[in-house]
């Protein structure tokens, strides 16, 4: 499991550096459920002895994983649209698909369902600095944080308004620790930056560098209400109050595996129908394994030579079990009850299950305004930077837009259904192309000129003269 501390020499800095109320509780419950979406064991629960003092381990289904990968669809990303101007929206796409956004952007949902918080912060690489300390040109990066790399310090209405992150990498074979703090002077951000190597100590330093008034980091986090206590700045790590959920679902797994383990027939054979070899142990000759299978069920009354085991395997209980177990989860996730269950010996899910379609609903219009605020401010950071390092005159203040995909809580074969009803029963040439547009893929011109040589093909021929 991971450090369930902040770490010693980032918390020994920020001492240094005036911060001395650091809170360590979040990071325990972070590494918890962050062990649970990895898959690690869990060294209370799934690392064990039996009643003779052998270890063993339980098997795991990893369903957070699952629970988390199901919650992020909600909030998939198609395309941020960061402007009206053409060369504005080409070029702040360009640089979020060179940071890697729509990728990382995935992997921090799943992150932020199981830990409650991830992050992204903006820097500069590479530019030139000149005689009067500012900078020019460079590249502009976009570092992904998850919650265990994030210290909040200073929070204001549950806005977190200065912020430190870091992380770990490696540099020329050596791992290092780089600590980015973010902090307020006046109305202007500033940002130091340190690093250290795998001894503590600081190699390197970079401080008081001047920003401006636009915040150049984000902090997305879970939109259900935190409820634990001590998590200022933090959000609800999703998967903390289903572990025993998860538990019990790994139980009903082991179960079900240790049936089939066992599930092997069995046959005990009377040791005077054996011989022995020279070392005791009992033997069978092909002759005898011949008599043993010709009269075993002819001699009834000898029975006692011989008994056949069949274990049972119990599959309809352990279902049963599985399908409260699940629903259970379900409902406390914030899927509904139908989410994940048993049915005709198969799991079904939402998109089969259109009785779990509101509860989707719900999560996802709580979740999608945390995920557009995030990336609202990372876009404004990006143009404020590439406005002030680079040179372009970007409209900051210009309307962003983000489309979500919708393809996970909508049936997109009824609501094609429903565009060919209403095409038809109107007779609306508009609703018309809309339905070829979206069935086909087509555009709207080619949609037009379709049911314009339709509606030639239907027009009677002329009789001649």
């Amino acid at each position: 499991m991971k450090n369930d501390n902040l770490d010693s020499v980032v918390k020994r800095k920020l001492n240094e550096l005036g911060y001395t109320q650091l809170n360590d509780i979040p990071y325990s419950r972070i590494a918890i459920c962050d062990a649970w979406y990895s898959n690690e064991p869990i060294k209370d629960f799934h690392m064990r002895k039996t009643i003779q003092g052998e270890k063993y381990e339980l098997n795991r289904l990893n369903f957070a994983k699952r629970l988390c990968s199901d919650e992020a669809n909600l909030c998939e990303m198609v395309e941020i649209n960061a402007g009206n101007d053409e060369s504005q929206f080409e070029q702040i796409k360009k640089i979020f698909d060179d940071n890697k956004f729509p990728v990382m952007y995935r992997e921090q949902l799943e992150r932020m369902t199981a830990d409650g918080t991830v992050g992204a912060y903006i820097r500069i690489a590479g530019a030139e600095e000149y005689d009067d300390g500012s900078l020019r040109g460079g590249k502009i990066k976009i570092n992904y944080v998850n919650a265990d790399g994030i210290v909040p310090l200073t929070i204001e209405n549950g806005e977190v308004l200065e912020c430190a992150f870091y992380g770990s990498s490696i540099k020329s074979t050596k791992k290092i620790l780089t600590l980015v703090v973010f902090y307020l002077n006046g109305q202007q951000y500033s940002v130091s930056t340190y690093e250290f190597d795998e001894s503590g100590n600081q190699t390197s330093e970079v401080e008081n560098i001047l920003l401006g008034d636009v915040k150049p980091f984000s902090i997305m986090r879970n939109a259900e209400v935190n409820n634990l206590k001590d998590m200022e700045g933090f959000g609800l790590p999703k998967l903390w109050n289903n572990i025993p959920y998860l538990k019990a679902l790994d139980l009903c797994f082991n179960i079900l595996f240790s049936d089939l383990d066992k599930g092997e027939k069995i046959i005990m054979v009377n040791e005077l129908l054996c011989e022995f070899d020279e070392m005791g142990k009992p033997v069978m000759t092909p002759e005898q394994k011949k008599m043993f299978v010709f009269m075993g069920e002819r001699l009834p009354e000898e029975k006692e030579m011989y008994h056949e085991y069949n274990p049972e395997i119990r599959a309809e209980s352990i279902t049963k079990t599985f399908e409260l177990v699940l629903s259970l989860l379900s409902m406390q996730f914030g899927f509904g009850t139908k989410k994940y269950t048993f049915e005709n010996g198969r799991i079904t899910t939402a998109t089969e299950y259109s009785g779990t379609k509101q509860d989707q609903l719900q999560e996802l219009n709580k979740q999608r305004q945390q995920a557009l605020n995030y990336i609202t401010e990372l876009v404004r950071a990006v143009i404020w930077y590439s406005n002030t390092f680079q040179g372009t005159d970007y409209d900051i203040d210009a309307e962003i837009k983000v489309d979500f995909n919708d393809s996970y809580i909508k049936d997109d074969e009824a609501e094609l259904e429903d565009m060919r009803n209403d095409a038809l029963q109107f007779n609306i040439p508009k609703l018309t192309i809309w339905y070829l547009m979206k069935k086909y893929n087509l555009s709207e011109e080619e949609a037009t000129a379709l049911l314009d040589s339709a509606k030639e093909d239907e027009e009677p021929e002329e009789d001649e003269a």
